[in-house]
């Protein structure tokens, strides 16, 4: 990690003077892998920008990264969640692909009948054990998808009764994914489904279960048979876990070929990233972009919004990627950071989201850079004059941001100058769904690296479940503020 934490200028031209003094920007800024197209050209990046950004530390950390080296230097750990698609030490990538064997072991047996008649699973996590997932069976599991698939994460009895409600009791499989097995949440909400399998009359309950686990140990002691306890490394964090067992609903709804595609299209990022220069190294330049707008221009939030209710969840997957990874406010030597790191990310889906937010991203006063995921390819059955004005509002937004309108008329000016990136996918299939997220990934890694932060702990979230266990008991609530207790005693609790 660098010891100077790098500090972009804000560059003075405007994004229309950049284009007019470079007609070949477009090209320079724009790049295709696996299938995806990423424009950058609508950001201020420039070519002096690039060319004098100092990249040693950050392909030194790349290396130890896939070497399996520790680059988690708060935990003592590695951060071997590229050793899942085959980028790590050779014993981290041999023992990945061991224990996706036996994911797909126990797949090929619940498709056997193992288990009797199964149509459903009920798959229990929170935070990254539940938003992967979520992503991976909703963006490509809308038309194939094998099985019922419900994603259990609040504790929220509400959402509780939902999944259950749309589930069978006696034919449905539940899977807890905990990399500890001790998160609360999760442990409360498997404890009522096991209740709800037992009061539903299905014989050997816990028969049904599959642990999802770092700690197998753990879920052993829970009652869950040996046989059924996948496991991962405990140097993946949870939010990017989805590459190992815990993708394994997804594996079994969209079949173990489809996630080995997955993985493929994720490895093409990691072999992009170490071989590309730091001028066509995608997740770097995209790192450099963001660096610009929250050090260089002050802007404190970042839009994501996705042309293709298929990708409907992918803000909220990237909310915690880049927020729980760089949401930090102190470098790896514990110094205060010196100036803003990761910028608050937002986002919406398509068209809906430029009847509800756009006013302020084209005429409010906050600079908030865009970005837009659309998909080339639609697969819906409608005339295709819908995905073809879907596309058209996506390019013309990125434009109009951009180029803006004048008028005399205040309330009437755009004073354009508002940056964005487009990434334009041919098609939405698991290759290069797994080519997005491993760029999205990468790129947070890189913005870390140039900050001198670590995006692998995330200590900020230990806090709040300590305080939520002092405050349910007699005996430490007293230590709590008079807001605080007034509260609970409002509630009856």
């Amino acid at each position: 990690m660098p010891s100077t934490p790098f500090q972009p200028a804000s560059p003075s031209a405007t994004l229309a003077e950049l284009f007019a003094s470079d007609p070949h920007r477009a090209q320079e800024f724009t790049h295709d892998l696996g299938g995806i197209r990423f424009d950058l050209s609508k950001t201020h990046l420039t070519r002096e920008a690039v060319e004098s950004l100092d990249t040693e530390d950050y392909y030194d950390a790349l290396a130890r990264l896939f070497a399996g080296e520790i680059v988690n230097p708060t935990e003592n750990r590695a951060a071997e969640h590229p050793a899942e698609r085959g980028f790590g030490s050779p014993d981290a990538v041999a023992l990945a692909a061991q224990r996706r064997g036996r994911m797909r072991a126990l797949i090929d047996a619940i498709e056997a009948g193992a288990f009797g008649d199964i149509t459903g699973i009920l798959h229990i996590g929170i935070g990254g054990s539940a938003l992967g997932p979520a992503l991976l069976v909703d963006a490509l599991g809308r038309n194939e998808r094998r099985y019922r698939v419900e994603i259990l994460s609040n504790i929220d009895g509400q959402a509780v009764d939902e999944a259950l409600g749309r589930l069978d009791p006696a034919t449905t499989l539940v899977a807890i994914a905990s990399k500890t097995f001790t998160t609360a949440e999760t442990l409360r909400n498997a404890e009522a489904a096991l209740a709800w399998l037992q009061e539903s009359g299905v014989d050997d309950p816990y028969g049904r279960l599959i642990a999802i686990t770092a700690a197998p140990d753990k879920a052993i002691e829970f009652g869950i048979d040996e046989t059924r306890v996948l496991s991962f490394a405990p140097s993946v964090g949870g939010r990017y876990s989805l590459w190992s067992a815990i993708g394994f609903p997804a594996a079994l709804a969209l079949g173990t070929d489809a996630f080995e595609a997955m993985l493929d299209g994720a490895a093409m990022v990691d072999e992009h990233v170490a071989e590309a220069p730091a001028s066509a190294n995608l997740p770097l330049l995209a790192a450099l972009a963001d660096l610009t707008y929250t050090q260089g221009f002050g802007a404190s939030t970042r839009a994501v919004f996705a042309y293709d209710e298929r990708l409907r969840l992918l803000p909220s997957y990237l909310q915690q990627l880049v927020m729980e990874s760089n949401g930090k406010s102190v470098r790896l030597d514990g110094s205060l950071a010196a100036g803003p790191t990761s910028a608050i990310l937002w986002g919406g889906t398509g068209t809906d989201a430029q009847h509800a937010v756009f006013q302020l991203l084209h005429q409010g006063t906050h600079l908030v850079p865009v970005e837009f995921i659309a998909v080339a390819q639609g697969t819906d059955e409608q005339d295709p004059a819908h995905h073809r004005e879907l596309l058209l509002n996506c390019f013309a937004q990125g434009a109009a941001l951009m180029t803006g309108r004048a008028s005399d008329d205040p309330h009437r000016n755009y004073p354009g100058n508002r940056p964005s990136t487009t990434i334009l996918l041919d098609e939405l299939d698991p290759s290069s769904l797994g080519t997005l997220l491993a760029f999205y990934e990468h790129r947070t890694f890189a913005e870390a690296v140039l900050l001198g932060i670590n995006p692998f702990d995330q200590f900020g979230v230990e806090l709040g479940k300590d305080m939520a266990r002092a405050i349910d008991d007699p005996d430490t609530r007293e230590r709590f503020d008079p807001s605080t207790r007034a509260l609970i005693e409002k509630a009856g609790l």
